[in-house]
């Protein structure tokens, strides 16, 4: 409460058996500092984000995302869900909490009990633009024992949808498998009960239920990057030229040029939500994708929605005379490697020596440092990032078939492997 200056604050949290206690505690916290707080209870992560917008006040939320049930965190945003990131106040955040504790208010603050579920749901299906010509198409969900559980059901059920949801029940412990759909491996059942019902499309969001992936009425996935060019163009179809969208800088080329195509402008941007939100902020974008899986809107102050994603997708596939296996067909212009990391004792410096090899073999590719490092050679294009806890190196890269990507790619792992 001390960096934002807000006099109140919204609290949520997930269905983790350490979340209700832990959100307990910061909410007494909270009222001893002299705050008042709104507590909605058990929230996704967008719906957290939907009223700290709606309620123009800063929130927390309890949550471990994908990670294992024995972890937990805190989400944090502004008022408006404005970002708070490593650039944006993590660290002056980090610095007071280090310094002790607040002191008490002489006046302690109040807490408040609000259901925001009715009001997140019409929310999302706001984002319908022609909810009169949705058809009813067989969609199955999988939400991972998360808070997919509570925020699917809520949206869907005035949706002429035909819907199946795969493990329902909130549970924190993740009895069936993790709740990272990321991982193939993750995505295994959801692609059986697609096939099993004959789906159109299959959905499965992460823990917190902002992330969402999506597979295809045959089953296979599809990527993050493909997703990002699908919304964007459903979204600049209805807003016309002139508008701005943010990708991050390892979403495939194609998502920028769709988005130049469609009469508007691509902007990249570092990978992480907060980066996202600040350059949405700047230039007013209407959309930001990212490849793991997060979906930015404006109408959304900014914020991440996979379930908006959702229904943006399924409207388009309402309109199409064809399946998502066919639809998917004209973003697909490339093959990627997927992200692949090396273990490295000093990840900055072999950035260093790639980028002086590079330059050296290849006078005609360009660099950038934007994040990490991207060197685009035309018909290739690869980027390296250092992790920032552990001493990995993390690979994208991207070419024109999958020949060529798997050559490239063995080829410049070669590179980073050689140097350790």
């Amino acid at each position: 409460m001390a960096f934002t200056g807000a006099s109140t604050v919204v609290v949520g949290h997930d269905m983790r058996p350490s979340s209700i206690p832990l959100s307990r505690a910061f909410i007494e916290g909270a009222i001893l500092a002299g705050a008042d707080v709104v507590d909605i209870g058990l929230a996704s992560t967008d719906m957290v984000y939907f009223a700290s917008g709606l309620l123009d006040a800063p929130a927390a939320q309890f949550t471990a995302s994908h990670n294992p049930a024995q972890y937990n965190g805190i989400k944090m945003c502004r008022a408006s869900a404005g970002p708070i990131g490593e650039d944006t106040g993590l660290v002056q955040i980090k610095e007071a909490v280090a310094g002790g504790l607040v002191e008490r208010a002489e006046e302690p603050g109040t807490v408040s009990q609000r259901g925001l579920l009715d009001e997140f749901a019409d929310h999302v299906r706001s984002f319908i633009q022609e909810p009169e010509k949705l058809r009813p198409l067989v969609v199955v969900a999988d939400t991972a024992n998360g808070m997919g559980g509570l925020v699917v059901p809520a949206v869907f059920e005035k949706l002429p949808f035909d819907l199946t949801i795969l493990y329902v029940e909130l549970d924190g412990t993740f009895p069936n498998h993790p709740a990272d759909p990321i991982q193939p491996e993750n995505l295994v059942d959801l692609q059986r009960a697609v096939l099993k019902h004959g789906a159109d499309i299959g959905l499965a969001f992460d823990g917190d239920a902002d992330r969402v992936f999506v597979v295809d009425n045959n089953a296979n996935p599809v990527s993050g990057s493909l997703t990002t060019a699908m919304v964007a163009k459903s979204i600049l179809q209805a807003s016309g030229p002139g508008e701005k969208v943010v990708h991050n800088l390892i979403c495939s080329k194609s998502v920028a040029e769709i988005v130049t195509e469609m009469g508007c402008e691509p902007i990249r941007s570092r990978v992480g939500h907060s980066f996202i939100k600040q350059v949405m902020s700047e230039t007013g974008a209407i959309f930001g994708g990212e490849h793991s899986g997060h979906y930015y809107f404006r109408d959304n102050w900014r914020a991440d929605s996979g379930l908006i994603a959702a229904v943006v997708i399924l409207e388009e596939l309402s309109r199409a005379n064809a399946p998502l296996s066919e639809l998917r067909t004209p973003f697909e212009r490339y093959a990627a490697s997927g992200e692949i990391n090396s273990t490295v004792p000093d990840p900055k410096a072999v950035i260093e020596r790639v980028s002086e090899l590079f330059t050296e073999r290849f006078v005609e590719a360009t660099q950038d440092r934007l994040d990490g490092l991207t060197v685009d050679l035309g018909d290739w294009w690869f980027n390296l990032r250092a992790s920032n806890t552990e001493p990995l190196l993390r690979l994208n890269l991207e070419a024109a078939d999958d020949s060529s990507c798997e050559e490239r790619t063995a080829q410049v792992l070669a590179i980073i492997r050689g140097l350790t």
